[in-house]
This record gives C-alpha cells, sequence and structure tokens, in this order.
C-alpha cells in the first residue's frame, strides 16, 4: 500500500510504499477512501506536539470499508462502512475510564500519533474505537465529522445554554459546529484571521449574525466562547468579549503561550477551560445528531500524494471548510 509517512517532525511527509498488515484480534484492516487533514495533524508533523521515537503515518479522520476483520472484530464485516476517530484505544480499567471519562485516560492512543492513521491506502483500527457511519455522507464529506464535528460537538457542550456564542478561528471545526448552534438557536458570532473573507462569507452564509477579525470586538457581549484557533492571546480578547459568568472553551490539543492579562477580566465568575480529545459517548450522539440538522461539511480534496501540500495550505489558512485526502 501507498502512505505518507512522517520520519522528523518538521520534515515533509514521505511517500512510502509497505505491507499493510493483518488485523490483530479485536481490530479491523480499513480500506481507506478518505482521510481528514486536521489541524492536530499539523500540530504533530510541525514537532508542536512531542514527537514519537518512530516514524508515523498522520490522519485520524478516517472513512473507508472494512477490507478484513480480526477474531473479535465481527460486529464489522468485511464491506462495512466505518469510520476511525483520534481516540484509537484506552485502557479501560483506570478511574478516567471508569467513570465514562476516557478521553482523559493516561495510557490512551492516538490514531495518526501513536498508531498508524489515514494517509494511507490501508489502516488498522480497534474495533471498540470505530464508528458506523450515517449513510446521508460521502466518504469525503464525512471525514471532517470524525475529529472537527466531534471536538466542536464536545467544546459545544462546554458552553451550556450560552445564547450569543463567540467562535474564533472559522475553520473545519468551527464551520460543523456553528450548524449545530444555529439549530439550538443560538446567535453565532465568527471571528476569523485578520482579513480571511473566505472564511467570514462562509460564516455568514451558515447563519451568523456577524462574522469579523479576531482583532476586533464582537458587536454584542457573548455568553461564551469557543476557541479552534491555536493563539494564546486570543484567551484574554475572548475573556473580554464575555459577559459576567461567560465561559472560553480552548478546543485545540495546542495552543501557543497564553499571555498575562489583569484578574479583573476573569472576576465575575468567568471560565476558562479545555476540550482533551473526544469519548465514544460523543461520537455515537454527534453522529445521531448530524444528519437530522441535517449539518454539511464544505470540503477541498486532494489526492493522498498531495499531503503536503494540504497541510502547507492549512498551515497557511487558505483551506475553507475542511481539507480531505483522497486515495481512491
Amino acid at each position: 500500500m501507498r502512505s505518507m509517512q512522517l520520519a522528523e517532525a518538521g520534515k515533509p511527509l514521505q511517500l512510502v510504499h509497505r505491507d499493510p498488515g493483518r488485523p490483530a484480534p479485536g481490530q479491523v484492516l480499513v480500506r481507506v477512501s478518505a482521510c481528514g487533514v486536521c489541524r492536530t495533524d499539523l500540530h504533530i508533523v510541525d514537532g508542536e506536539l512531542p514527537h514519537l521515537d518512530h516514524p508515523i503515518v498522520p490522519g485520524h479522520e478516517i472513512v473507508g470499508t472494512v477490507a478484513e476483520a480480526g477474531p473479535g472484530a465481527e460486529q464489522f464485516a468485511p464491506g462495512k462502512r466505518v469510520g476511525v476517530p483520534w481516540l484509537g484505544w484506552t485502557c479501560g480499567t483506570c478511574p478516567y475510564c471508569l467513570s465514562g471519562r476516557e478521553n482523559l485516560c493516561d495510557a490512551a492512543r492516538f490514531t495518526g500519533y501513536h498508531i498508524d492513521g489515514g494517509y494511507a491506502d490501508y489502516a488498522l483500527a480497534d474495533s471498540r474505537y470505530c464508528f458506523a457511519l450515517p449513510g446521508a455522507y460521502g466518504d469525503a464529506e464525512a471525514a471532517p465529522l470524525l475529529c472537527a464535528g466531534l471536538i466542536g460537538y464536545r467544546a459545544l457542550l462546554k458552553t451550556g445554554a450560552a445564547r450569543r456564542l463567540g467562535i474564533y478561528g472559522f475553520g473545519a471545526a468551527a464551520h460543523i459546529v456553528a450548524q449545530v448552534a444555529r439549530h439550538q438557536g443560538r446567535e453565532i458570532y465568527a471571528l476569523t484571521r485578520p482579513g480571511d473573507a473566505a472564511a467570514q462569507a462562509l460564516a455568514l452564509a451558515l447563519g451568523a449574525v456577524w462574522a469579523g477579525d479576531s482583532t476586533q470586538s464582537p458587536p454584542a457581549p457573548l455568553d461564551a466562547a469557543i476557541l479552534f484557533a491555536p493563539v494564546g492571546a486570543l484567551v484574554p480578547a475572548a475573556l473580554r468579549a464575555v459577559v459576567k459568568g461567560g465561559i472560553v472553551v480552548c478546543a485545540g490539543i495546542h495552543m501557543s503561550t497564553i499571555p498575562a492579562f489583569p484578574y479583573e477580566i476573569l472576576w465575575g465568575e468567568r471560565q476558562i477551560v479545555s476540550v482533551a480529545n473526544l469519548t465514544r459517548q460523543d461520537g455515537e450522539e454527534f453522529l445521531a445528531l448530524a444528519p437530522t440538522i441535517p449539518v454539511t461539511t464544505t470540503v477541498e480534496t486532494f489526492a493522498l500524494e498531495q499531503a503536503n501540500e494540504a497541510l502547507t495550505r492549512l498551515r497557511d489558512g487558505r483551506i475553507t471548510g475542511a481539507a480531505v485526502l483522497l486515495t481512491r
């Protein structure tokens, strides 16, 4: 099979041909058809997350069909379409796992980081962490649901009943969660990279009441804000934008250093919380909800061998919606 492999952080991915392997007990071998290109992949490639001591194939928004099921993975018969997300394995025995917080498991293994991911023709996955996918979505359109959608959904839950919601960074996750929030009757205020007219236009098309640069203050006080942009300086900006009792949700796995800020903008029972990974319950809830709204995804597709180009365009802010690699 073909795979786009990261051998060293900060260097381009390399096209490598190798054996796809056979599924172990509990695993499925997935014939990949589409894989989303996520900002977390970019953090791994750029070395902003701790680099592993071995080559890795990125990609954790995997859509494909089961080519072979190992013993104990009979729930996904060959030919079944599945999605493979970021959370690839947890211990199942620690206090976090036993209390429904498997996303915080210290021994967790993640797809495209600890486990070879979907920038390839095939991927091996633990069947317990795979999802059946709604039939309403094509392969490319379904891929962003598996991380951008899931993390956005978990972040939205953290905002409680907030009516006026600011979204900082309007990319893959934001364009999905905005649709869920609008379906719930919330007002959306989109704050993008300065001058990103395409992202602002997309936000307005998806029902935002206002869209502007992240250097601006929204025209109304916010009840909550979700930060998808990995820019620490946006945390104090968002704190200034939310009302007393408001919440700022940091939804990325990595963020640049948050600058010092005066206590007065936190005072008034404002909160800062982070979102870490996802749970399988998140996945089941969101994938059942998405087609009922219905959530639509805006995607730009690339051939597998164009993975480096897709990552570069994501890094430069030149992707509208979500980037997706196609293998066939």
